[in-house]
């Protein structure tokens, strides 16, 4: 039988470390919880399966787009995240939005009994876009074990969200998928689960305010694409992709709109929307039938 856990570890040997507390505190100050509309949250809450009146528990929240539009709906909501940044702009959505949201700090490695954590004491758990995890089987069997009923995560299909295998196969850059959620699909159903796996798209507009910010954004993919590039073949492929930048960007029509996380877009855009597929995968917690 594949140890689809062991597999995963390995996989996590070979990528960059995944951002720190610090680096995501660091991230928080480009949000400022303007009311903007995002699909990417309203679709996964549509897809997570929460029925009316249960109590959730969202695990890696961010600035808790989500777990505002729960508590709106009238859910009772608990969001952890390892980042003091983070859970500031969550109070601040919070207040922003006059809903009440109970969040405390802690990671995914953390011992979740310490901070109050208990077997079944949430009808649903969810963790969107934070499985970024060193042991996945871990992650799932905390999710699980919370959750009375249900649970829901969403992780990727194909290369990481910050790398767009369409540019690089234009530049000539060989792409490693990941498809981090056949990882999770398998462990799930070694243990037992029937897990069910749906598909939801987000869009992401890149706004700049010269080329030489789009190249420097940009060149990051070629330094994490998973394939092994040697100096001068990276080199290379930043020239290649100057070249691509060069015939892509157009003047921004949108320029100074808040952009998705209420900072004013930048004078300059790429010509089509980059479109980033993620999968939803969604279990339920009581019968666990393992083989």
């Amino acid at each position: 039988m594949l140890d689809f856990e062991k597999e995963w570890e390995f996989i996590q040997q070979t990528r960059p470390k995944p951002t720190d507390a610090q680096g995501w505190n660091k991230r928080s100050a480009r949000y400022d919880n303007k009311d903007a509309k995002n699909a990417y949250a309203e679709e996964f809450i549509k897809k997570a399966g929460i029925l009316p009146g249960e109590s959730v528990f969202d695990m890696g929240c961010g600035t808790g787009t989500i777990d505002v539009l729960l508590a709106k709906q009238g859910h009772s909501v608990l969001a952890a995240d390892f980042s003091d940044g983070m859970l500031e702009k969550l109070s601040e959505n919070a207040r922003m939005h006059d809903v009440h949201i109970d969040a405390i700090k802690m990671s995914w490695e953390d011992n979740w009994s310490h901070f109050g954590l208990a077997d079944n004491m949430v009808d649903v758990a969810i963790a969107s876009r934070s499985m970024a995890v060193p042991r996945l089987d871990e992650a799932l069997d905390k999710l699980t074990r919370i959750a009375r009923r249900h649970c829901c995560i969403t992780m990727t299909t194909g290369t990481a969200p910050y790398v767009d295998a369409r540019i690089l196969s234009a530049i000539g850059v060989p792409v490693s998928p990941t498809k981090d959620y056949l990882y999770a699909f398998g462990i799930l159903a070694q243990k037992g689960f029937e897990p069910r796996v749906d598909y939801l798209y987000s869009t992401r507009k890149d706004t700049f305010d010269s080329h030489e910010e789009a190249l420097c954004d940009f060149s990051r993919m070629i330094d994490r694409c998973g394939t092994p590039l040697s100096p001068e073949e990276a080199a290379l492929a930043k020239d290649r992709l100057s070249r691509w930048l060069a015939e892509h960007i157009v003047e921004n029509p949108d320029a100074g709109k808040p952009d998705k996380k209420g900072l004013p877009e930048g004078i300059l855009c790429l010509d089509v929307l980059r479109v980033i597929s993620w999968a939803c995968i969604t279990w339920d917690t009581q019968e666990q039938n393992a083989y």
